[in-house]
């Protein structure tokens, strides 16, 4: 039998996470001033940093409070991705809005898409078909062209360009700018982000382009079941981004 006054036993058990109890009957939707507002009990749900758990969109309100009522014995943040990302919009992004808008234009300085394989001519092509599409719609909207690179070497963007994508996040309220940072983290692609924001690609169109080259690998030298699921995990992260983007519910479905 374990002995569970040791140090290491101590110390592992007080970095084990406690999670708080559910302390609600039923969570719910209801209006108010700044739109709609999560309930617990008819009383407004806060964020961690206490402020109301308010959203403008009664469909994101909806999928929150179904997060919230699924909720059991535990409120396990794990299993809410929506909460966690609204939150972050709520209590960090709001006040940082011009900080998250340089980090962005920051990833599409090296964007997942300006980065070519230089071999083999079947994963050329892979990249070529899930990503050539989803730029020259990017150039198109933004009035740019972007500079293309094989393999890792950094290749500097036109200042121009970047300016391009500065003035494109602009007009993001504090959640959808938190999801267009979730989504860049996700994909590696502030494009890919942002043509999910235009209505260019749907989330699974968008996670598929992500994941090209990884797909490729896994189609000539196996499946990774480990990558895999933690892909599986991201994509929860993904829909819900999407959600925020104005994009289709957060329970579509993708492949892989």
């Amino acid at each position: 039998m374990s002995d569970d006054t040791t140090p290491m036993a101590k110390a592992l058990r007080l970095a084990k996470r406690v999670l708080p109890k559910r302390f609600y009957e039923h969570a719910a939707v209801g209006p108010h001033e700044d739109g709609f507002a999560i309930l617990l009990d008819g009383r407004v749900a806060k964020t961690p940093a206490k402020k109301p758990l308010v959203v403008s969109r009664a469909d994101v309100a909806e999928a929150l409070a179904a997060e919230w009522e699924a909720q059991t014995g535990d409120i396990d943040p794990a299993t809410m991705p929506l909460t966690r990302l609204v939150n972050s919009g709520i209590d960090r992004v709001a006040g940082e809005m011009a900080a998250v808008r340089d980090d962005l234009v920051k990833h599409a300085g090296s964007d997942l898409l300006f980065y070519r394989a230089a071999g083999p001519q079947s994963l050329i092509d892979a990249e070529d078909r899930r990503w050539s599409p989803i730029l020259k719609a990017a150039e198109k909207a933004l009035g740019v062209r972007f500079v293309l690179a094989e393999g890792i070497a950094h290749v500097e963007q036109d200042k121009s360009a970047l300016a391009a994508i500065a003035r494109a996040v602009v007009p993001y309220d504090p959640l959808a700018l938190a999801a267009l940072h979730s989504m860049t983290t996700l994909t590696g692609s502030a494009l890919i982000a942002l043509a999910v924001a235009r209505g260019d690609l749907n989330a699974a169109a968008a996670w598929e382009a992500a994941h090209a080259d990884e797909d490729w690998q896994m189609n000539h030298w196996g499946r990774d079941e480990a990558a895999l699921e933690e892909r599986a995990g991201r994509w929860q992260e993904m829909q819900v981004a999407a959600l925020l983007l104005g994009g289709e519910p957060a329970t579509v479905k993708a492949s892989g």
